[in-house]
């Protein structure tokens, strides 16, 4: 699988998503509205990271995640903590990398066209704020690369909410 970002193409993953981590940081540098930022962090990812079908932020409100920007087909608007790969993902706080999701149980299925997920919670210091979902209609299309490159992504994110 080819990456490409802007100004670079490589076969090399931690070389992406080093330069998807310094496009997003010049789109988010100087601006304090959270919703912009995700915005265009949705957009950079579903723009320059491949096979993806859907690529967006949930945001927790209370003891659930509610839809936040994103990229793709409408969406599922209210996961509840504990519940499906991102409800799950949120309270543990751990990234969960799910190579099948019609294996993974209590999956909340928004588009059925989706075969692979990543999850990576958005953690401030000790605050969870949401957190980043990345579906793809590829089973296993997410790999230890990909979850350490877009880990970082939301760290970088995090500090900007």
């Amino acid at each position: 699988m080819r990456f490409a970002a802007s100004a670079l193409e490589t076969d090399d993953k931690p070389t992406f998503y080093a330069d998807l981590g310094r496009q997003l940081s010049a789109l988010i540098d100087g601006e304090t509205d959270r919703i912009a930022n995700l915005a265009n962090a949705a957009a950079l990812i579903h723009d320059q990271v491949p096979d993806l079908n859907w690529s967006g932020f949930y945001l927790l409100q209370g003891e659930e995640l509610v839809l936040g920007p994103f990229q793709g087909k409408p969406a599922c608007v209210r996961i509840p903590l504990g519940q499906g790969v991102c409800g799950t993902a949120a309270a543990s706080r751990q990234t969960l990398r799910v190579a099948d999701v019609h294996t993974f149980p209590g999956h909340i299925a928004c588009d059925t066209r989706s075969r692979a997920e990543l999850v990576v919670p958005l953690i401030a210091g000790d605050r969870l704020l949401g957190v980043l979902d990345l579906d793809s209609p590829t089973a296993a299309r997410f790999d230890c690369e990909d979850e350490t490159g877009l880990q970082h992504l939301a760290d970088l994110l995090a500090q900007h909410l």
